[in-house]
Order: C-alpha cells, then sequence, then structure tokens
C-alpha cells in the first residue's frame, strides 16, 4: 500500500476542485492588484525602501522556518548593496548570508530566466558554502547521491523520532527533476499562483538536495509569484507569513504528502497564506510612510553616523529597551561618547528618556518625532 504521494498511480498528475478554488483565488488576485497599486503610486525612494524591507523579511523569515536564524542587519547590509541602496551604518554580511540573498535575489530578480538544474545548483551552493549541514558533511551543489542514506523529516526526541515523511530514493531524483522543470517551464497554462503553490509542494516533495529544500521550495515559489506579475519588485513575504503559521504549514504538508492526487486542500492553504501575506505588506508599507515622514521631520537635523543608526534601529522596531549601555555596545563606543549622543537627541526632542529611571535608565523614540 502507498504511504506517500509519489508512489500513488498517477504522480505527478495532481488535479483539484477548481469551484473550491474560483472565489478564493479572485479574492486574492484583487488583493493583490490593489496592494501593487498601491505600492507602485509610491515615490521611488520610498518603493525602493519597500521593496528591501520585503526582502530582508523574506529572506530572514525563511532561514527562521528550518530553525536558522540570521542576522537582520547582515541581511539587510547585503541586499542594500546589491540593490544599489544606501546601506551606510549597516553591518558588513558574512559569506553565509550573502549566499542565502544571492539565491533569493536570483529566483526573484532574474524571474524570467529559465529554472534549470544547473542554476538549482548554484542555489544550492550559495545557500550551503561550506558544503555542511549542521555538523554534518553534505553534499553541496547536486542532487542527493546513495551516501546521502535516506531523505526522512522527523521530529520528536533521539530514540522517540517520529517520521513525518520520507522523500524519493535517490536513484528516482535525476528523473523526478527533468518532469518537474520541464514542467515549470513548458507546462500547461493555469493561473499563476496555483502553479507557484504546485510548484512549492512538487519540489518540496521530491526533496531532491541533502539539506536547503524547504528555502529553495520557497524561492521557487518567489519566482513563480514573480512570473505571476511580470515584475522583479517584491511587496509581500510569503516566507514571513509562512513563519507566522509554520504548524499549519507542516501540518498541510505532511497532509498533502500522505494522500492522492487531489491537492484542493494545499492549494487552499497555500491561497489563504498569501492573502495574509498581502495584509503584512500593509503593515510593511505604513512602516516605510512613517519612517519617510520621520526623516522628513528631521530633515534640518545634523546627526551623526552613530545617532541615524540607532534611530532608525528604533523605527524598524529596538527589542528591548534602550539604554546607554546598550547604545555603547551596539555602536562600539564608550560610555561617554553614547551617553553624550543620548542627551544630544534628547535635547532635540528626538529621544525621551523613559518613566523608569536610576540603573534602568532606558529611553524611546519621543511622540512628537514618531
Amino acid at each position: 500500500m502507498a504511504t506517500y504521494i509519489y508512489q500513488r498511480h498517477g504522480w505527478p498528475q495532481f488535479h483539484w476542485i477548481q469551484d473550491e478554488l474560483v472565489d478564493q483565488l479572485a479574492a486574492v488576485s484583487r488583493h493583490q492588484g490593489r496592494l501593487i497599486g498601491r505600492m507602485e503610486a509610491l515615490g521611488l525612494h520610498l518603493r525602493a525602501e519597500a521593496v528591501l524591507e520585503t526582502l530582508t523579511e523574506e529572506v530572514t523569515k525563511s532561514s527562521d522556518i528550518e530553525g536558522e536564524t540570521l542576522d537582520r542587519e547582515q541581511v539587510r547590509s547585503s541586499l542594500a548593496r546589491r540593490l544599489g541602496i544606501d546601506a551606510a551604518g549597516l553591518k558588513a554580511p558574512d559569506r553565509h548570508v550573502e549566499g542565502v540573498v544571492e539565491m533569493m535575489l536570483d529566483a526573484t530578480q532574474n524571474y524570467a530566466a529559465a529554472l534549470t538544474a544547473e542554476r538549482l545548483f548554484g542555489w544550492h551552493a550559495a545557500l550551503l558554502p561550506t558544503g555542511r549541514s549542521g555538523m554534518s558533511r553534505i553534499v553541496v551543489g547536486t542532487w542527493r547521491t546513495e551516501d546521502s542514506g535516506q531523505m526522512q523529516v522527523i521530529s520528536g526526541p533521539f530514540g522517540k523520532e517520529k517520521v513525518h515523511y520520507e522523500a524519493p530514493a535517490f536513484d528516482r531524483l535525476d528523473g523526478e527533476m527533468a518532469v518537474f522543470l520541464e514542467w515549470f517551464e513548458n507546462g500547461p497554462a493555469i493561473d499563476p499562483v496555483l502553479k507557484a503553490a504546485i510548484a512549492h509542494l512538487w519540489f518540496v516533495t521530491i526533496h531532491p538536495f541533502d539539506d536547503g529544500n524547504g528555502r529553495i521550495a520557497r524561492a521557487i515559489a518567489d519566482m513563480a509569484l514573480a512570473r505571476s506579475e511580470n515584475s522583479p519588485q517584491r511587496f509581500y513575504s510569503m516566507s514571513a507569513q509562512i513563519r507566522t503559521e509554520r504548524k499549519a504549514y507542516y501540518d498541510i504538508l505532511e497532509k498533502t504528502q500522505k494522500g492522492d492526487m487531489d491537492i484542493t486542500g494545499w492549494l487552499r492553504w497555500f491561497l489563504a497564506c498569501l492573502d495574509h501575506a498581502f495584509d503584512g505588506a500593509e503593515v510593511v508599507l505604513e512602516n516605510v510612510i512613517r519612517k519617510a515622514r520621520f526623516w522628513e521631520a528631521l530633515a534640518s537635523e545634523k546627526l551623526n553616523h552613530r545617532q541615524q543608526a540607532m534611530l532608525n534601529r528604533l523605527l524598524d522596531g529596538f527589542e528591548g529597551k534602550l539604554t546607554s549601555s546598550k547604545w555603547a555596545v551596539i555602536m562600539k563606543t564608550s560610555q561617554d561618547t553614547a551617553s553624550r549622543d543620548i542627551n544630544d537627541l534628547i535635547a532635540r526632542n528626538i529621544l525621551r528618556k523613559d518613566k523608569a529611571g536610576g540603573r534602568s535608565t532606558c529611553y524611546s523614540l519621543a511622540e512628537i518625532a514618531a
């Protein structure tokens, strides 16, 4: 008896109940159109900032889904430099961050270029530049091999693991990926948003690499969504929303991968998640506009680079409370310099001292400035 979808008769001839998706597809299309229209009405500077913020979310959250935390400032710095946006005051990115950013930008900025095995090998090598997954050495830049062993998705403590999914054997990968890539580039015409959903499911079900399959699957879906909009500008983050709905994401994947060729449930979930991602983009847009107004109000103020960098951190949502000690550590300066920077901003009504005093003195943006 077949356990997984790729063992079923008819694989990979997916089908779905179109009538159950018509209204949802129409609503998503309207929401998508409104968001794109609103973003395109922004000036070039604000639009670039919105794209930068969205891609930063996409890169960091896609890794976060897999339990890997990337330095947000490094991601933003790498993206800004590659997109030609001022990245003054941001950290220099390390090699791993550069590789993840390179993969995402190739998928979304070069969305019209053909998706090939060689291109995927390049993404995989960029994603895992050290050739290791944790402490284990892995094969990079090619499909899984016999030495990789059986590819399983498991959870639970050692000795009590639960197998959620077992991928096709390595000797099927050449054929499976050839069929997938041919469909992605030359398959029958279907709604482009549904194509993104199917591509995500299909790729992650094949699980062709030793590691990085989820992140590459999401990059492929982003590529398909960029094709649906015929634009490299990303104004919403599907990965950020998937991160928010991570349990539901893994649950529907497991259910679908243990089901039959009817993937209506997966498509419904994907469309709902995408619609929620559009809602998240509205929040990003409001934050971008808020930051722009903040800096417009301070256009005549002369601030040093430390003050500019820290104010941007506060505008982006500083984690915890800002103290002079944190300022000194983050800005790599002395406590005295940090105090002078802070007091100068307080005197200009840009920062305010919060109510708690003494050793717990902390600071936040003044309401008049925000």
